[in-house]
């Protein structure tokens, strides 16, 4: 069907011999789904199609959500987001380590992100596994972890600015949440929205918070991806975080379609 190519022990898998402009059936829904419980990111490299089949493929993994920030490429593809960075001031905050939206009460299950045009060097994106940065922690410090609850804010990001705060009030989310699927527990606090850990007082948040926020960039929870025009990467949005290096001037501008998820427990 198409082959499966880890790139590091930790994260990340290109998928091989797979074109998007098939029509995939459950079989290969089932086979990409699983590989992606397993490696939580994957990547199609080279993959000659529009909006219309990237939103018809992300459709096959979920319900697509219609993201409230952002406009889309053309009126009837509101489940579709441009993101188009590197001509003018810098403007985004994904140059922070993050997984996206964990401001909503049920936070993206993935997020689909397809090259559209590039600069001619730069822009690589790494993700890390919170799988392993939870389970790299001291027993004592999973102990302390475990039932603690955070809370998150978009109007800690400047990327959000202009939202409703009424619309997307402060949601409160484990601190270590477990996978709904594969039952592993992944470290669910990140540098962007997270503002508080609710039952420690402020003097321990602002000594354990920073601690964490660090443990995630450790280079071996990590895998790096250079885009090629063309390419797409699908990700595990509940037990991953990212960061888009932020290394270019040229424009670039990517589509960008995340999937419902659930309320992270």
């Amino acid at each position: 069907m198409f082959d499966i190519r880890p790139l590091t022990p930790a994260i990340g898998a290109e998928v091989a011999g797979i074109d998007l402009n098939d029509d995939l059936g459950p079989d290969a829904y089932a086979a990409l789904t699983e590989a992606l419980h397993t490696h939580q990111v994957l990547f199609f490299r080279g993959q000659d199609i529009d909006a219309y089949r990237q939103r018809d493929f992300a459709a096959g993994f979920g319900t697509l959500q219609r993201f409230p920030f952002g406009h889309p490429p053309a009126p009837d593809l509101p489940e579709v987001m441009v993101l188009a960075t590197g001509d003018g001031p810098k403007q985004s905050n994904a140059d922070i380590w993050h997984s996206d939206a964990t401001f909503m009460a049920r936070p993206p299950l993935g997020t689909m992100l397809r090259a559209v045009s590039l600069p001619p060097l730069g822009g690589d994106t790494l993700w890390a596994d919170m799988e392993s940065a939870y389970a790299a922690l001291s027993a004592p410090m999973r102990a302390l972890l475990d039932g603690l609850t955070a809370e998150h804010d978009f109007t800690k990001s400047r990327t959000h600015r202009g939202g409703d705060p009424d619309a997307l009030p402060v949601v409160a989310h484990p601190v270590v949440r477990t996978h709904p699927v594969t039952g592993r527990r992944c470290l669910y606090v990140n540098r962007i929205f997270t503002t508080r850990i609710v039952e420690l007082d402020e003097r321990e948040n602002e000594l354990l918070l920073p601690f964490l926020f660090d443990h995630v960039t450790r280079p071996d929870f990590q895998v790096r991806f250079g885009w090629r025009p063309g390419d797409i990467a699908f990700w595990d949005n509940r037990s991953t975080q990212h960061y888009a290096v932020y290394d270019y001037q040229a424009p670039r501008v990517m589509h960008r379609i995340v999937i419902e998820g659930d309320e992270p427990r």
